[in-house]
């Protein structure tokens, strides 16, 4: 096999593979990448520890058909720090491989093809999902995971799409990890994926594009950009987690506006996040009544004053590397309201509903709503569970405290 690549090709389709080969096992041949040639201007790069298995097509010439097999971990190190520019490669007798980069050249000892293990056939992928919903999925879950071997069904997240929607569920017996997001979708599947499988899917997709899957009786298929993962199912009975989940809510919490204000205001230089998602009225009477309003005097003339605005109080109030989270409930130009009390109360983020509408807000299972960002990251508006428009609220806050929204640079007008 003779063939040309660049290097920053190489490097990047490595990169994703090194993830799923073996560095120190029982069978050597699992500590190598199998490079294939696929017609004249492809080749195909595979890894696998016989559990999990990544493919990679990339664009390359191909001088002189063929495979080679060669140590994964010790071809990444060398491509990594060449310059760019074309890689050539030429197998050479007893499995031997010349590599040749500017004035750089390399002998790799190889192993023949026939060594390496025969892959699961692929099968169809006929459901798709964004890449950004596993990736939020997956954040969101994965610590949750027991990594106790011995807990074989906790050892991965149970994955559910069906009815218009997407669950992922991961438990290691003492805490448990539930997120759901309505999708569109043209078929079920319920199964148990192992999460070395769930975190080398996220880095091939890199949270972007979409990502086709399906499934047999013992393998799940993922492909994105030319990427193709596949990963044995975990068998067993996974907990039943809805045992555990409460169906409802009977309590009830009223706040008086004015001690509400003060106990915010008071806790708050405390505070690196804070959420306002309480519903207070904007107007209350001017002068309420001590006695009972009689109907034989007539209809009264009721005056309003507006009540006290505690989220612009606290963002008069924050202090640098604070995060403020608003909500709000709107009926008109929902995106263009939302994006002035943003502006306008030095808010980080803001999550505009769009209330008065049939099925969704108050009293409904679902809310219509967007997040509004200050950077301009912003979560277009639909239809979420309230659950999952809770978790996308904390993913954002997430980002923040693992500093992925520098504070300081946010929630400035």
């Amino acid at each position: 096999m003779e063939f040309r690549i660049k290097q920053s090709v190489l490097k990047e389709e490595l990169g994703f593979i090194q993830g799923v080969v073996e560095r120190k096992t029982t069978i050597p041949v699992l500590s190598n990448i199998l490079i294939e040639s696929l017609g004249e201007n492809e080749i195909r790069i595979v890894g696998t520890d016989l559990d999990c298995t990544i493919r990679c097509d990339a664009e390359a010439e191909i001088v002189t058909p063929g495979a080679i097999c060669v140590q994964a971990r010790k071809l990444f190190d060398i491509v990594r720090v060449l310059d760019s520019g074309d890689v050539h490669f030429k197998k050479e007798d007893n499995e031997w491989v010349a590599m040749k980069a500017g004035h750089a050249n390399f002998r790799l000892a190889g192993v023949s093809r026939e060594q390496f293990p025969e892959l699961p056939q692929f099968k169809s992928t006929p459901m798709t999902l964004p890449a950004e919903v596993f990736s939020f999925f997956v954040r969101n879950t994965a610590f949750a995971i027991t990594n106790e071997q011995s807990r074989f069904t906790l050892s991965g997240a149970k994955f559910i799409v069906g009815d218009g929607k997407a669950t992922m569920v991961t438990t290691d017996g003492h805490r448990l990890a539930y997120v759901e997001r309505a999708v569109e979708t043209n078929g079920t599947i319920d199964t148990l994926i192992p999460k070395k499988a769930l975190l080398e899917l996220v880095k091939i997709s890199r949270g972007q594009g979409e990502v086709s899957f399906g499934e047999d009786p013992n393998h799940i298929y993922f492909e994105t950009e030319g990427r193709l993962l596949i990963t044995r199912k975990l068998t067993g009975n996974f907990p039943n987690y809805e045992m555990v989940m409460p169906k409802s809510n009977e309590h009830t919490a009223i706040f008086d506006l004015d001690e509400m204000r003060s106990a915010v205001v008071d806790r708050f230089a405390e505070a690196d996040v804070v959420v306002m998602a309480a519903a207070v009225a904007d107007f209350r009477p001017k002068a309420p009544n001590e006695s009972k309003m009689k109907k034989e005097a007539g209809v009264p003339d009721l005056m309003l004053e507006p009540t006290p605005d505690i989220l612009a109080e606290l963002g008069e109030r924050r202090r640098p590397g604070q995060f403020l989270v608003g909500f709000a409930a709107e009926t008109d130009d929902v995106q263009d309201a939302g994006r002035e009390k943003l502006r306008s109360k030095r808010l980080d983020a803001l999550v505009a509903n769009a209330v008065g509408r049939d099925g969704t807000g108050f009293g409904s299972e679902t809310n219509e709503a967007t997040i509004l960002v200050a950077d301009g990251r912003d979560v277009p508006m639909h239809t979420w569970s309230k659950a999952a428009l809770a978790a996308a609220v904390c993913d954002l806050i997430g980002r923040f405290l693992t500093g992925e929204r520098p504070p300081g640079t946010l929630g400035r007008p």
